[in-house]
């Protein structure tokens, strides 16, 4: 298999999308205290479960690195934009932190994973998971 770093993270990706749909507040209890605030949040979270689910969809069933490699570069600038975006909206510096923590901690691990991938297949290397 090839990008299987790849490939497993937007497993979790995809996990994570799913867990929008069954559970859209955590977002918004993420963000603010603010329980009108939250629930305006739902709305994104849905929106972000259906955004990651299609673009961890690519990269798990894409048969191209190229293919692969853009899904996971939108991936990861995905992340960042959440991150800041989200950022903006919190209304503690201990939220603030625990958002632009996981959005960039995930962004980084994606690029990590990418990174890794590519150098095996460059070289040739069977890669396994």
């Amino acid at each position: 298999m090839t990008f299987p770093l790849s490939r497993t993270l937007s497993t979790a990706t995809a996990s994570y999308a799913g867990y929008c749909f069954v559970d859209p507040r955590h977002l918004g209890r993420m963000v603010t205290t603010d329980p009108v605030k939250q629930a305006d949040l739902d709305v994104l979270a849905h929106t972000f479960g259906a955004r990651d689910f299609a673009v961890s969809s690519v990269v798990v069933f894409g048969r191209s690195p190229k293919t692969i490699t853009a899904a996971m570069l939108l991936r990861i600038a995905f992340d960042v934009a959440d991150g800041l975006i989200l950022a903006a909206e919190t209304d503690s510096d201990e939220a603030r932190t625990r958002v632009l923590g996981l959005a960039f901690g995930w962004a980084a691990l994606n690029t990590v994973a990418l990174v890794i991938d590519r150098r095996r297949a460059r070289k040739g290397r069977p890669s396994t998971v």
